[in-house]
């Protein structure tokens, strides 16, 4: 379920929020990672959660590989929170707003969750 969740959460903010690759205000807030190009790897990692949410064997390695690439998202987020202001961000776009505001601590709970998943998984089980 909570891969299904995560999945949801990439693929649909980023088409909400950027509404469909459109909002520029996304873009010119982290040009780098940000990017249409960036968005779109964001819905691909989406579909790879989906993907691993029907794997029945053994997905320990996978979600590790999730969780670290969910604290390089966390990361990246607190420098740019720490170098940027929300309110003008806010001001020039609501959804550019919304979507910094809750990337960071999305991609945290979805970091937890993917190391918890990590530790409880047993090998060949």
């Amino acid at each position: 379920m909570g891969l299904f969740a995560a999945g949801a959460m990439n693929i649909g903010g980023v088409l909400v929020f950027s509404r469909a690759f459109t909002n520029v205000a996304i873009n010119d807030a982290d040009p780098v990672v940000m990017s249409n190009f960036g968005l779109l790897m964001i819905a691909i990692w989406g579909i790879a959660y989906w993907g691993a949410a029907t794997i029945t064997s053994t997905i320990k390695w996978l979600v590790g590989a999730f969780a670290l690439e969910k604290l390089v998202y966390v990361v990246v987020w607190s420098y740019w929170i720490s170098e940027n202001s929300l309110a003008q961000l806010y001001s020039k776009d609501f959804f550019a707003g919304v979507f910094y505001s809750i990337y960071g601590p999305n991609d945290f709970i979805f970091m937890l969750f993917f190391a918890w998943v990590f530790l409880l998984q047993r090998p060949g089980k």
